[in-house]
């Protein structure tokens, strides 16, 4: 058993609060990951709004990178001293999905992963002896995490661990968005609703992919330097006027594809539109659990429009996690671009409250 500091979530509305819990060394097929870096992203967040229902207390974080510094019986995944991206959506391998080539939708570890617990049940973490919960199998908003080895990615050590800590999760999400569930083709048209960590993503994505034109749109101005840095080669300061904008950057018709990387109905509803007949809208933001999207069938049908979800980018990530590496090291993802500030564990409700305000692309916290 180890003393470690992390963040803690106990209640809906409530900020993080930084405590020292119990750790428990890795059992069989875990591994304990010596925490290097955490991205601040909103599906952290969607805890302390309540839109994602999860048992408490808990620690958060789930877009991490670190070093592996120990591992339990039957871990053949990873070594100690390795530098890995932590995945938050593991998959077995084995499972229909994964057999099928969707390994991003396994079924093997949801019940777990909802449960805040690892596979056996139990969590590694404690407080005086009562269940501390894990979010995303990985609650990595701490110095130290216990993860099933399948969350542990390994990745060239050239790669800055905070970059590492990205491709965990906004990048793999944003740039797989591109690549593999649309698949935007070479001069096509791409327009992408919020410049988070995942819109920026998707846009570097649709730059490497090679769209000849690339609309950013979101409600902060301060997001219009970020996204043109990263390849878009226009900003919309979203309003009522963003289609009818959108369109005319789009010789009338709208963009070919269509990327929503915010999670709110009322803007995927926009997206539609924002498309041209025969487009492809890609919803990759999550919506808050139980909220709905209405999208009008006859606008579908008649104009022949392609409505996608992707989650967590369609990745195969044990491929895709090296895959992006590669591409950040040889320059064909300037990922640093991403990151705007860095935090040490204590601040990070500021770090929340940057998110929140728009003023950085993605704020990470490092150890």
């Amino acid at each position: 058993m180890m003393k470690i500091k992390a963040a803690v979530f106990y209640k809906p509305y409530a900020p993080f609060t930084i405590e020292t819990l119990d750790l428990e060394e890795p059992r069989s097929g875990e591994a304990l990951v010596k925490v290097a870096a955490v991205g601040v992203c909103h599906s952290d967040w969607h805890l302390v709004t309540g839109a994602t229902p999860h048992p408490v207390p808990c620690v958060a974080g789930h877009e991490g990178a670190g070093v592996v510094g120990a591992i339990g019986a039957a871990v053949s995944r990873v070594r100690v001293g390795d530098h890995v991206s932590l995945n938050w959506a593991p998959n077995c391998g084995k499972c229909f999905y994964c057999i099928n080539g969707r390994p991003s939708l396994c079924e093997t570890y949801v019940g777990a992963i909802w449960a805040g617990t690892m596979m056996d049940g139990t969590t590694r973490l404690s407080k005086e002896g009562q269940p501390v919960y894990h979010f995303s199998s990985l609650a990595c908003f701490a110095e130290y995490a216990v993860v099933p080895q399948e969350c542990c990615v390994p990745i060239r050590k050239e790669v800055p661990l905070p970059i590492a800590a990205l491709i965990g999760c906004a990048v793999t999400t944003g740039v797989g968005a591109v690549l593999n569930t649309a698949r935007v083709k070479k001069g096509s048209s791409v327009a992408v609703y919020g410049a988070g960590g995942v819109g920026l993503s998707i846009i570097l994505g649709a730059r490497y992919a090679g769209a000849k034109r690339i609309i950013a749109i979101d409600r902060n101005g301060t997001k219009r330097e970020m996204t043109l840095r990263c390849g878009a080669t226009d900003f919309i300061l979203g309003d009522e006027t963003t289609v009818q904008q959108v369109q005319s950057l789009t010789e009338g018709r709208g963009a070919d594809y269509v990327f929503e990387a915010i999670g709110l109905p009322k803007i995927q509803e926009e997206c539609l539109h924002a498309a041209r007949p025969g487009g492809t809208i890609v919803l990759a933001g999550i919506s808050p659990v139980g909220s709905s999207t209405n999208l009008p069938g006859a606008i579908i049908t008649r104009q022949e429009k392609t409505i996608m979800g992707s989650y967590y980018g369609t990745a195969n990530t044990s491929e895709d996690f090296p895959r992006y590496a590669d591409l950040y090291v040889q320059g064909n993802l300037p990922l640093d671009l991403l990151i705007s500030k860095q935090y040490p564990l204590h601040q990070i409700n500021e770090a929340y409250a940057d998110m929140l305000k728009g003023d950085v692309a993605r704020g990470v916290v490092v150890f």
